[in-house]
């Protein structure tokens, strides 16, 4: 089995690249060899079989093609930026998000022979207000983002693709990726992670929105098993549908400190400080809050079932397994 990871030097990305070398194989089948690719330079970890790493941009002429000349069985493409930046700036979410995709599907399409499994991170940003209580799996794809566009298009395009026989993909719509660990980025979406790790780490976090946001999460660690899930599913049972909405733990900002409280105490739960954001607000505002990820579900993706059990995911995984 041969891997290649787009955007391998994120957080998912590196998660997902831990777990592969933890686990040696994929859907039964050794890996023979995992290919790493991100805009940022970074250093492969060490691993049994033959690992990689490459420092390009998919959108440079060429990158494309020599990714998709490693004739890798199964690619998980996960580059990209971030929603918060896409928004910021245009051009630049364009380029990453649409054209990287693009010229990645293609060079996958056009070359001869060739027509791997892709698993593409996908974005509940595709769906765009008025929203019902909560978002079936028929509900319309209307985004109202940038980042939420360029998503939308690559589904498509996915989609398109394997009816035609170029490949054999599918795309994950992941919910907010919550705890996040490390330091925060451009996203969006970012405080929603912030206002839990860095109480926990005894630092002050900011809260740019109002506790009555609601939205859906999951952690890091069901963010790879979702990966992981997808490049084992059996093209039949995704059938022509090629998108599929995630589960995850809808919850509001209020019931996201609450929990915090209830593990960490109010000593954490004192480091929240509200400070008011017009530009982060306006674009959550345009952002789905609960899903009914039926589809999902019988395809055989979990995620956890309360925002408690997110929150000691992060404790187990980045914090050693208990609050200093």
């Amino acid at each position: 089995m041969r891997i290649a990871i787009t955007g391998a030097a994120g957080m998912v990305g590196r998660k997902l690249t831990e777990r592969l070398i933890a686990d040696g194989t994929l859907n039964g089948a050794a890996i023979e060899s995992l290919h790493l690719q991100d805009i940022v330079p970074f250093e492969p970890p060490q691993a049994s079989f033959d690992i990689t790493a490459e420092t390009s941009d998919l959108a440079d002429p060429g990158v494309a093609e020599a990714l998709a000349a490693r004739d890798a069985d199964m690619v998980f493409h996960l580059a990209g930026v971030v929603s918060g930046e896409a928004e910021a700036n245009f051009d630049k979410g364009y380029r990453a998000n649409l054209d990287g995709t693009r010229f990645l599907f293609d060079a996958i399409r056009l070359r001869e022979g060739y027509a791997p499994r892709v698993v593409y991170s996908s974005s509940i940003a595709v769906f765009g207000a008025p929203f019902p209580p909560a978002i079936g799996d028929d509900f319309q794809q209307v985004p109202l983002t940038s980042y939420g566009a360029q998503k939308q298009i690559g589904e498509l395009i996915l989609t398109d693709y394997p009816r035609r026989g170029f490949m054999d993909g599918v795309a994950l719509r992941l919910p907010t990726i919550c705890v996040r660990p490390g330091k925060p980025n451009l996203a969006a979406s970012g405080f929603f992670s912030s206002i839990i790790r860095e109480p926990l780490a005894g630092k002050e976090a900011v809260l740019p929105v109002s506790r009555d946001v609601v939205h859906t999460h999951a952690s890091p660690r069901s963010a790879v098993g979702f990966l992981l899930h997808a490049a084992g599913l059996p093209s039949e049972e995704i059938g022509p549908r090629r998108a599929i909405t995630l589960p995850g733990v809808a919850v509001s900002v209020s019931e996201q400190i609450e929990a915090l409280r209830r593990i960490a105490g109010d000593k954490a739960v004192a480091l929240i400080r509200e400070q008011h954001d017009p530009a982060i607000s306006a674009i959550v505002e345009f952002w789905p809050q609960r899903f009914e990820a039926n589809r999902a579900s019988r395809l055989g993706f979990t995620a956890e079932t309360s925002f408690d059990d997110i929150i000691r995911i992060h404790i187990e995984d980045e914090l050693g397994g208990s609050l200093q």
